[in-house]
């Protein structure tokens, strides 16, 4: 694999002529960036919108909804040739799928959105992941690491797209296999209900704004890094799930209360091992839930992230009602210390209650 960069193309080089030259300066690869965009997409485009919709069965109104509803932007000028066969084959399945009478238009449209939305944020991540590799294994700039991800991604394409559809597969029959359990246990009476009960919770880093503002570059991301990865390892270790991350915080959910109280304490005594790293505090709370665009919502969702803005650094909190919970469970392996009566916005005064887990645990 060339690991070389001359104005972002391609320079065809022996294995060990040496680390890759920096840049001097800008060059847009144009030339390469369109011949991996036309391999992305097999083919230039060729087709207009109406063109697109027409071969594929679509009205030309319906053919936009399907663009937008991929997260795509409107087209200014219709007129232009934006679309290629790749396009209209996507397009033509859209049409299939409507017609077969196995979905409404708005079922497809939010599936869209979705497959979209995690799509989007897929291969961003990818390729800040390719670019730090860039960085720090080839010894390139910054920009000179850019322009290197532009001109090698069609060396890494197959391996990415062939473990995407792999991941989506083993979480689909994780997703069946737990959907199953759940459905057996339900009573009849709630079938109505669409409130999942769950364990989830917060971890929040303490002083995250001031303290990033103190730090370099590579060192923040050296923090965000240790951070992430530590929270996702012990997480998915357990069991259990990542909802989502906000800034500094991950918000996750499990499906058993025990596996919540392991998260929530092993990220905490985690992190408090590591150097350099800042503190964190954490919630736990066990309660219905509504699952809804990939997150969770809900008035017990809502008290888990008030419980995290008032706990002390490097404390579980939670409430009476999740501490009654694992006090009947008799772990052996926690204490359950009040921890006051802290007035909480849109809830008021609630007891709060300290998860802690045993040295020996």
């Amino acid at each position: 694999m060339s690991q070389d960069v001359k104005g972002g193309l391609r320079d065809s080089r022996s294995a060990d002529a040496g680390p890759p030259a920096p840049l001097a300066g800008p060059r847009p690869p144009r030339d390469t960036v369109e011949r991996n965009v036309e391999a992305l997409l097999h083919g230039p485009a060729k087709y207009t919108l109406c063109e697109a919709a027409r071969k594929a069965g679509l009205e030309p109104e319906s053919a936009r909804k399907f663009w937008l509803s991929m997260g795509f932007p409107s087209l200014q000028d219709e007129s232009l040739p934006r679309f290629r066969d790749y396009d209209v084959e996507a397009m033509r399945a859209h049409a299939k799928a409507l017609a077969s009478g196995d979905f409404t238009d708005e079922t497809l449209a939010s599936l869209n959105r979705a497959q979209s939305h995690m799509s989007d944020r897929l291969v961003l991540w990818q390729h800040e992941v390719l670019v730090e590799y860039a960085r720090t294994e080839l010894g390139l700039d910054g920009i000179s690491a850019r322009y290197w991800v532009l001109d090698n991604i069609k060396d890494y394409q197959d391996y990415l797209r062939a473990h995407m559809e792999y991941s989506w597969h083993r979480h689909m029959a994780a997703l069946l296999r737990r959907s199953e359990t759940e459905v057996a246990q339900m009573e009849l009476l709630d079938a109505e209900n669409a409130q999942l009960l769950r364990a989830f919770g917060f971890i929040d880093m303490v002083a995250f704004t001031n303290r990033s503002n103190e730090l370099g570059s590579a060192e923040f991301i050296h923090l965000i890094e240790e951070f992430d990865y530590t929270c996702r390892d012990i997480i998915y270790a357990a069991g259990a799930r990542v909802v989502k991350t906000i800034g500094d915080a991950f918000l996750y959910i499990a499906d058993d209360l025990v596996t919540g109280a392991e998260v929530s304490t092993g990220i905490v005594q985690a992190l408090r091992n590591i150097e350099g790293m800042l503190p964190v505090r954490a919630s736990l709370v066990w309660g219905g839930v509504v699952s809804r665009f990939g997150d969770i919502f809900g008035p017990k969702v809502n008290l888990a992230s008030r419980l995290v803005d008032v706990a002390d650094s490097g404390a579980v909190l939670t409430d009476k009602d999740t501490a009654g919970i694992l006090r009947n469970l008799r772990l052996g392996r926690y204490t359950l210390v009040p921890a006051g009566s802290p007035t909480l916005q849109g809830f008021g005064k609630i007891d709060a209650v300290e998860l802690r887990r045993m040295p020996t645990a």
